[in-house]
């Protein structure tokens, strides 16, 4: 399938790489506002430049586009292409508002085209495992969960763009690094119901927040904890999700969540969790998330499926974020 990407900042350079490593995928196109930001892809894949979207979707070689622009652009762009009948790979957050989530999913599904939410670390080899274990019921009724993000982000990459860490088009760590987590612990603990949240801007000088811890209770009962920040020194010190469970407690972590940290389970023996373990460290980052998210619409478009993660799955990660926001700004609970 042809492939076109809108937007050639720094996370268009995975999209491409991921495209590239696919059999029967190739990037075709590219198009942003400033011509040099397009040059690598002309000359390493042979992409079209195009100064204008509308004059690049007249192209009708092109399958699929991902979507690559500062988040507060992401709507009437997906709308556009969205009307032009080409599918949909967007990159995270979904939007930054419900309404224009709403705009995107309403476009998609009335232009039958296909809608995909970059949320890759579902693909992470750990995270497939420990999806194993939960869905097998090991752990019994869920009690608690974890979700913790202390990474860093210094003052230059905030200035590397304008719209960094704006609430207009990029938001704060929830928003932007976080997201990804939420997405993960939504996908294990189900609905939310009530969410509280304390937020600050320490130490980035940026409009949105640095630094944000919360708590969430589910719908099955269960609460978790957030933590996330951009603020630690000097380098990324800890992505972990832990679940714990009437029958057992797993903890994914490192400075990257890439890795068991901590296994014990009802029933399962020395053997068992070694090998779990070995079979994760030998290959922790496993094919890379993005590519995973583009073969995996590639599949959803040959056999009429839904994606992964879908526009619903983007729209429920958001949601989350944004009452995070609401709570802090209010300094309430709020109920879903």
């Amino acid at each position: 399938m042809n492939f076109a990407i809108v937007g050639c900042g720094f996370i268009a350079k995975k999209h491409a790489s991921a495209i590239d490593n696919i059999n029967n995928a190739k990037l075709v196109a590219v198009c942003d506002k400033y011509p040099d930001a397009m040059n690598p892809y002309v000359e390493q894949y042979g992409a079209i430049p195009y100064g204008e979207l509308s004059d690049m979707l007249k192209d009708h070689s092109i399958d699929i586009v991902c979507i690559c622009t500062p988040s507060g652009l992401h709507a009437p762009i997906a709308e556009q292409v969205a009307t032009a009948k080409k599918h949909i790979v967007l990159e995270k957050p979904i939007a930054m508002t419900i309404e224009e989530t709403d705009r995107i999913i309403k476009a998609a599904n009335e232009n039958d085209v296909k809608l995909a939410v970059v949320h890759p670390n579902r693909f992470r080899p750990v995270v497939q495992e420990l999806r194993a274990i939960f869905d097998s019921g090991a752990l019994g009724k869920i009690s608690h969960a974890n979700c913790i993000v202390n990474w860093n982000r210094n003052q230059e990459y905030y200035d590397q763009a304008p719209w960094r860490g704006t609430k207009e088009h990029d938001g704060g760590v929830l928003m932007n690094q976080a997201i990804h987590n939420l997405d993960l612990l939504l996908w294990f603990m189900g609905k939310p119901v009530e969410v509280f949240s304390m937020e600050a801007t320490r130490l980035r000088n940026i409009e949105a927040e640095d630094v944000s811890t919360g708590i969430i209770r589910f719908e099955s009962g269960a609460l978790a904890n957030v933590q996330a920040s951009t603020t630690v020194y000097p380098r990324n010190f800890e992505e972990s999700i832990t679940i714990f469970g009437e029958k057992g407690t797993v903890k994914i972590g490192g400075p990257n969540a890439l890795y068991f940290d901590h296994i014990q389970i009802e029933g399962y023996g020395e053997e068992k969790i070694k090998s779990i373990t070995e079979k994760i460290n030998t290959d922790p980052w496993g094919i890379p998330g993005h590519q995973q998210i583009i073969s995996d619409i590639i599949q959803a478009v040959k056999e009429n499926t839904q994606p992964a993660v879908t526009g619903l799955d983007g729209k429920n990660a958001l949601e989350l974020v944004l009452a995070f926001y609401e709570s802090a700004n209010k300094n309430i609970p709020i109920q879903y």
